[in-house]
């Protein structure tokens, strides 16, 4: 599918006005907290990766690094300041984080990414995946046109890096899912990144969409996205399932109910 899919619009001028809401869904997190403690499971203690999103930097994922901490994870900053552009030798640092990661801890990583701090993220677990146990994605604009934006012109600006200029033939390659277990966490109330862009287009046997209602700018800290990541992260390597929509959880999540099918990675 082309880069430059005229079908997928920009969030309109209200989306993005109401990406205000990210206040409030800090708010909700801390009162939250006590809840989150008592449904998600502790994790196993193996290390996870956090990319940042465009413009941001490590002080972005804080809230989410001290949740992981909470949980039993081993969280890590990607140590590379503001995410401004993305880059191959961008990439190779990234990869060489990962790599040290691995070797420090002696087990596979999992990466998040968020927004533009996702398409690194899948990059990584494509350019090694033997290092990768997963990946999560937060409103990361992977699929259908790198356009359908309200940061467009403004990561053109600060990069000088034109849209048009990117080689198609990455495009192409970043719009197919990684060999690892794939999560990508997405809003249609996003007033940042057309909502179309941040899913795959067809589910298989180790990827998942899963709809939440939010902003853009407070995916990473919306309670019922952490919820959602406890649940991934806290599953078996090797023993993937997707994400079921049970009970409360049709509640919370949006989108029809699928199955979990195991698959061994």
């Amino acid at each position: 599918m082309s880069i430059f899919d005229n079908k997928v619009r920009r969030p309109s001028s209200a989306l993005l006005l109401l990406e205000g809401r990210a206040l409030l869904e800090m708010a909700s997190y801390f009162q939250a907290k006590p809840l989150l403690r008592r449904v998600v499971p502790q994790g196993d203690g193996h290390p996870v990766l956090i990319i940042p999103g465009f413009l941001a930097g490590d002080g972005s994922t804080n809230v989410l690094r001290s949740f992981l901490w909470d949980r039993q994870y081993a969280p890590h900053r990607w140590d590379l300041g503001r995410n401004l552009i993305f880059s191959k030798e961008r990439l190779a640092e990234i990869q060489e984080r990962a790599y040290e990661l691995k070797c420090h801890y002696g087990v596979n990583i999992s990466v998040i990414g968020w927004s533009l701090g996702g398409l690194y993220a899948r990059e990584l677990a494509r350019a090694q995946p033997e290092d990768i146990r997963q990946v999560i994605t937060l409103g990361s604009p992977f699929a259908r046109s790198l356009k359908a934006n309200n940061a467009h012109w403004l990561y053109r600006l600060i990069s000088g890096q034109r849209i048009e200029d990117v080689d198609p033939e990455l495009i192409r390659q970043m719009q197919q899912p990684p060999p690892v277990p794939m999560t990508a966490i997405y809003s249609r109330t996003d007033g940042i990144v057309a909502w179309e862009c941040c899913m795959e287009q067809q589910e298989g046997p180790l990827t998942e969409n899963i709809q939440v209602r939010g902003s853009h700018c407070g995916l990473g800290h919306n309670p019922t996205v952490l919820f959602i990541i406890g649940d991934r992260l806290a599953q078996p390597e090797g023993r993937w399932t997707r994400f079921e929509r049970t009970g409360l959880k049709k509640l919370l999540y949006p989108g029809s109910e699928r199955r979990g099918k195991t698959a061994t990675v």
